[in-house]
């Protein structure tokens, strides 16, 4: 393959009549002939190399017949493995030599293209002197660019200036913690900690700006240098000059770029030797997210720590591959046959309805498995093999060590990072949540056989009395294979002093869940529809109401903004009078019947669902007396519906003076135009409306709600992204074993979010900045950072060939108009539920209807398009990185030449367990979650339905509808 790369090179030169300069340069000459013989000499010794070679391949495979005769593995499996490798080299270097020519093409041409402008009769010194100064200041700005690469690899690299380490110098050091007070130096340990981290990303945002002005302020100069000569040139009606002329600064400015890029890899090899000599570092306060870590030393190692700060979503690489093989080939057979039964059902289905007995099905399951055996059965490579060991060694590691201290790790709440602490504290803080909530008694013994009796007794009643359908009957009837007790767990609230706790419920296999979830998909449209007025959906929308307010002229100089949060809101909600709530606010709006079922039967459902809310907690199991379980689907629902009724006296109010009002749950945001005095002695009577109800409010003229902060920057509404300051700059890690679409869905999602928050330049620069070192902080390249930025706002950037960032005011106003004027997928969401409120609501529907297929899997109007899609998962690792790409040929190899081709096929992916499902445990064992059933389910017409086989098994898959921020 060399010999051809060189062959080709001989055959360009010679017609070109040119060589590029690297060939003039190795062969120490400037002359044409010269240079040929050197690439004919290089050439003929590569000749006699080949043919050494394949005399001495020719003598040690006589060697190996001759001393090895007796060999384990046969000769037709060494030859396969041996093309194997060769297949894999051979397309190594096809791919590397077609580069290397390529390059040598380019640097002909430039070579020409060169020769031709410097040749030209138009061409004098003036024209000349003009390309200099546009390639000198462009190399001047390639010199910047330069600077700020090295500042983002050693941010990647986690190897600060000593400038940045310098810093903590500046910010005075603990020099007393108090005695015998452990919680109180934690604390005053943790906040120094942090105010030092939290400075050093500001200076980096910092950094970063300047670099970018030090670019910018080249620009201009450039653009005008360009224009005279563009003037110039036009003058003398010469366009193919002024072509070649950009085409020879582009290329020179890529070339230079790709000699920076080559220099930025070997940098980033002496960076990573210089950390791991440097004492210095492990000293020093990072940039980087880490867990909070509520002890006074740290009881990990290095290498433990790492891995803890790759954070809860981190998965760890090929995690199959060092399974024990019989393990492997079980994951194959479940794998095979989620994948063959889905595309057996669906092709035994309208339109192509092929006998299950066709042959081409088990041509298929042959294919399909022997291709599943070669993906998980051919080994790592040595080097993939160690790190995978390695990983599941440290996470070995760390269970120990939390054993053995007696730790407790979770994810914080609104924080994205782990947080490790004392596990007996923690159950202080837990057992303090229940004394002050007064919500909940402990009971004596499992009730769980008594609940799911009552669960079936109920809907078998129900549906003899014909008050629901037989397929509502069936989808709320619970699994008595897998049906347990709910269980709780905390998540500390680390953002707020003596972190206190977030209760949530995991009721994934609890006997009312499948009530829950079902009333609330008929409820939760009703509300979507009816209150859309009030609610804030995400922080796009919240932007949206307030634009819409400024624009009537009601924001003012004096306008003040007021938030306020319920404390414990799903916990403290009263559940007779939410119920109540609940039939007043259907019967209110014009409702008897939801779906052919009455609101008083609507009603006894809700209630079993509140009533009968049991779970475990550690060894004790709980009645919870008030409010509702906080990871049950309607419970959500029935806050909502209860706060539109608290609200109505200050929404009307708030309606009478033409103030806004908005609620995301549990946070509210409105205006204010009387004196803060006033808005005080309503907010303290707003307290006293409901015992259960009680809140915390700001009052300001810049406050923060969701993820976005408004600002009434004297009358004019100002907005932007908002951090908590708990949080930490946490995304997914670049070396997590997610696909790659995950890693761009992030950085876009960021993106839009900035766009859409900012309301001025000023604001989305920094938050831009600000993603780009969040970006750095998890792993991400520089590279693929700036491809993905220059991607999503390629419409709208500047010409500079060394910042994807738009530096015109006026195309981001234009980008920003574009986004606001389209919704959100929260907004688009919500939207279509609100759209299916009074679909399949009329009282006379036959009782035996489904809901239209348009709100729950297929418009029949539609079947077509919808029943060609055939949709199948895999779990994706790193080594099925072609996985995608192969389902489809295994599917097309079978199926070509039939109808079955037209189908088309979507391949979906599953992920594996991540870090927070590898190292918290939540879950009692499961034999206290039940006891043996007894059948008492009262009698009924309907057989009981059979188990559903797709129901999700996973233990700590929490179905939880928290208060978080829409990110």
């Amino acid at each position: 393959m060399d010999r051809q790369l060189w062959q080709s090179y001989l055959d360009i030169g010679l017609q070109q009549h040119l060589w590029p300069d690297q060939f003039y340069t190795m062969a120490k000459t400037n002359d044409f002939d010269l240079c040929k013989q050197y690439v004919m000499n290089y050439m003929e010794n590569n000749k006699k190399q080949l043919n050494h070679c394949q005399f001495e391949l020719t003598k040690q495979e006589e060697q190996f017949q001759t001393f090895c005769p007796m060999i384990e593995i046969s000769f037709e499996q060494m030859e396969q493995r041996l093309k194997e490798l060769v297949d894999r080299e051979r397309k190594y270097l096809s791919k590397r030599n077609n580069d290397k020519l390529i390059k040598f093409k380019d640097d002909i041409s430039e070579k020409q293209r060169l020769t031709t402008i410097s040749t030209s009769a138009l061409m004098n010194n003036e024209e000349n002197e003009y390309i200099n100064r546009l390639i000198t200041i462009r190399e001047k700005q390639a010199e910047i660019w330069k600077e700020q690469l090295m500042l983002e690899i050693r941010i990647y690299c986690k190897f600060l200036p000593l400038n940045f380490d310098h810093l903590e110098d500046f910010i005075a050091s603990i020099d007393y913690l108090p005695l015998n007070n452990n919680a109180k130096a934690i604390e005053i340990k943790n906040k120094h900690y942090k105010i030092i981290q939290e400075a050093k990303r500001q200076w980096l945002n910092y950094f970063l700006n300047i670099y970018e002005i030090k670019i910018q302020e080249y620009e201009r100069p450039y653009q005008n240098e360009f224009i005279k000569l563009e003037s110039l040139l036009s003058n003398n009606n010469d366009k193919t000059m002024l072509t070649n002329i950009k085409e020879h600064i582009n290329n020179r400015i890529n070339r230079l770029k790709k000699d920076i890029y080559d220099k930025m890899a070997s940098f980033r090899k002496i960076i990573l030797q210089n950390r791991q000599r440097s004492s210095s570092t492990k000293n020093a306060i990072g940039v980087s997210p880490e867990p909070y870590l509520d002890l006074i030393s740290n009881p990990f190692d290095k290498r433990q720590w790492n891995y803890l700060s790759l954070g809860p979503s981190y998965i760890r690489v090929n995690q199959s591959a060092i399974r024990p093989k019989c393990q492997q080939e079980t994951e194959i057979k479940n794998e095979h046959k989620d994948v063959y039964s889905k595309v057996e059902n669906h092709l035994t289905d309208y339109p192509h309805r092929i006998p299950r007995n066709n042959t081409i099905f088990k041509q298929y399951s042959d294919h399909l498995l022997d291709y599943l055996n070669q993906s998980y059965l051919t080994p790592l490579s040595y080097k993939d093999q160690l790190k995978s060991l390695e990983r599941a060694q440290i996470l070995g590691s760390i269970r120990r060590t939390i054993k053995k201290m007696n730790l407790i790790i979770r994810v914080t709440d609104k924080g994205n990072n782990f947080y490790i602490g004392s596990a007996g504290e923690f159950e202080e803080k837990a057992e303090n949540f229940f004394s002050d909530t007064n919500a909940f008694i402990e009971l004596s013994s499992n009730p769980f056989n008594e609940i799911l009796n009552k669960v079936i007794q109920l809907l078998n009643t129900l549906r003899g009395k014909d008050l629901i359908r037989k397929w509502q009957y069936e989808q709320m009837m619970p699994d008595l294979t897998n049906s347990e007790l709910a269980h709780l767990y905390f998540n500390p609230k680390t953002h707020k002093d003596s972190i206190p706790v977030r209760p949530i419920e995991n009721t994934i296999h609890a006997s009312t869940t499948k009530i829950s979830k079902f009333l609330d998909k008929i409820l939760r449209p009703i509300f979507d529809d009816k209150c859309k007025d009030t609610t804030i959906i995400d922080g796009a929308s919240l932007i949206t109401e307030l634009s819409k307010y400024n624009k009537k002229g009601l924001l003012k100089p004096t306008t003040l903004f007021c938030t306020f949060d319920i404390r414990n809101l799903y916990t403290m909600l009263p559940q007779e009078e939410s119920l109540d709530i609940l039939m007043k606010f259907l019967h209110a709006h014009g409702y008897r019947k939801v779906k052919g079922i009455s609101i008083d039967t609507i009603k006894k459902l809700a209630s079993i669902i509140l009533k009968d809310n049991v779970f475990a907690y550690g060894k004790k199991i709980y009645k919870q007396t008030t409010g509702g379980a906080m990871g049950s689907s309607l419970t959500l629902t029935l806050a909502n519906i209860f706060m539109s009724n608290w609200q109505k006296n200050i929404v009307d109010e708030q309606t009478k003076t033409n103030e806004f009002y908005g609620r995301y749950i549990d946070d509210i945001f409105m205006t204010w135009n009387r004196s803060e005095e006033e808005l005080r002695k309503l907010l303290d009577d707003v307290n006293t409306w409901h015992p259960n109800i009680k809140l915390d409010y700001k009052i300001g003229n810049s406050l923060p709600l969701l993820d976005v902060q408004l600002t009434n920057n004297n009358g004019i509404l100002s907005t932007c992204v908002y951090h908590k300051p708990a949080a930490e700059p946490y995304v997914t890690p670049f070396i997590s074993d997610h696909p790659r679409h995950v890693f761009i869905n992030i950085i876009q999602t960021s993106l839009a979010r900035a766009v859409r928050y900012s309301s001025t330049f000023e604001a989305f620069n920094y938050e831009r900045r600000y993603i780009k070192l969040m970006l750095l902080y998890n792993g991400y390249p520089s590279t693929f950072i700036e491809n993905q930025f220059h991607k999503y706002l390629s419409d709208y950037i500047s010409t500079s060939p060394f910042l994807p960032l738009i530096d015109d005011e006026k195309k981001f106003f234009q980008f920003r108009q574009k986004l606001l004027g389209q919704p959100t997928p929260r907004q688009s969401q919500v939207a279509l539920s609100a759209a299916t409120a009074d679909i399949d609501n009329d009282p006379d529907t036959d009782e035996t209807k489904q809901p239209s297929e348009s709100t729950t899997k297929i418009d029949k109007t539609n079947i077509t398009n919808y029943q060609e899609k055939l949709f199948i998962h895999y779990t994706h690792e790193k080594r099925f990185n072609v996985f995608k790409r192969d389902m489809h040929h295994v599917y097309e190899d079978t199926f070509k030449s039939t109808p079955a081709m037209y189908a088309n096929l979507i391949v979906g992916n599953r992920n594996r367990r991540q870090a927070s499902d590898e190292l918290i445990h939540k879950r009692p064992i499961k034999t206290f979650l039940l006891n043996e059933i007894t059948q008492d389910y009262g009698s009924c017409s309907h057989p009981h339905p059979h188990p559903d086989p797709d129901d999700d098994d996973d233990d700590d898959d929490d179905d939880d509808d928290d208060d978080d921020d829409d990110n």
